[in-house]
């Protein structure tokens, strides 16, 4: 993932050092968009913060220099409830933090749609823009939900006065507890590249998984989810 930080000439005497670590916590601020892929359940997570019911983690992989983030919590709904929400990719504005705008741009079938999304950052930071792939799918025994969305290139071209995103893993798992109960564990690496002020990565590493979720909880009561019914998801 690459992204641009502009900067006056007396702020380009920030240390390597300095970059080095926020390139390991800018990610954090993109949780709110995307999602991890399979291979981050054999990662060593670390508990990083907890409230509310709401548990985040950290963890190291491999040949990475950023960490990844693991979100989870328990949310009174339906495995269905959290695909119709996650798949109405319009509204993500409503409650995704900081995201500018989204717009569907291919609906392929019911389980599978490409999206554009836009993320507002504070000045002098440049925002950054993605196309997101998501798929949906279940397992037959478990009724485990997955919705994977990873960031793809070359679906929408390049905007001027914005970062592409292109290289981002991520992904939604939802495990049903019982009656109208689910465990959503929403995970994500970014490779962000470039540089950012350390007080912005700070502030979008402290609130933006922990407002998420809370948002999520919030939407799922909405009546154009609360009712939904998926022929591809049993609850």
């Amino acid at each position: 993932m690459v992204y641009l930080y502009i900067v006056k000439s007396d702020e380009m005497k920030t240390t390597n050092q300095t970059i080095k670590l926020v390139h390991k916590l800018f990610f954090m601020s993109l949780l709110v968009v995307l999602g991890l892929n399979s291979a981050s359940a054999q990662n060593d997570w670390k508990l990083s913060t907890e409230k509310d019911g709401i548990k985040i983690y950290t963890s190291i992989l491999p040949d990475s220099k950023v960490k990844a983030i693991k979100v989870e919590g328990n949310f009174d709904a339906t495995p269905s409830q959290l695909v119709a929400l996650v798949m109405d990719v319009n509204t993500a504005p409503d409650w995704v933090y900081h995201v500018k705008s989204a717009k569907l741009v291919k609906q392929v079938s019911p389980t599978e749609l490409y999206y554009y999304s836009e993320v507002s950052l504070p000045w002098p930071v440049a925002n950054r823009d993605f196309v997101a792939h998501l798929t949906v799918t279940q397992d037959p025994g478990t009724k485990v939900v997955t919705i994977d969305g990873p960031a793809v290139p070359g679906v929408v071209p390049v905007k001027k006065g914005i970062v592409r995103i292109d290289n981002s893993i991520g992904k939604w798992i939802i495990t049903p507890l019982g009656q109208n109960q689910v465990h959503i564990e929403y995970s994500i690496h970014v490779d962000p590249g470039g540089a950012l002020p350390a007080w912005l990565v700070n502030i979008f590493a402290t609130d933006a998984p922990m407002k998420i979720f809370k948002s999520l909880k919030v939407q799922l009561t909405k009546p154009d989810y609360k009712n939904t019914v998926f022929a591809f998801v049993k609850n």
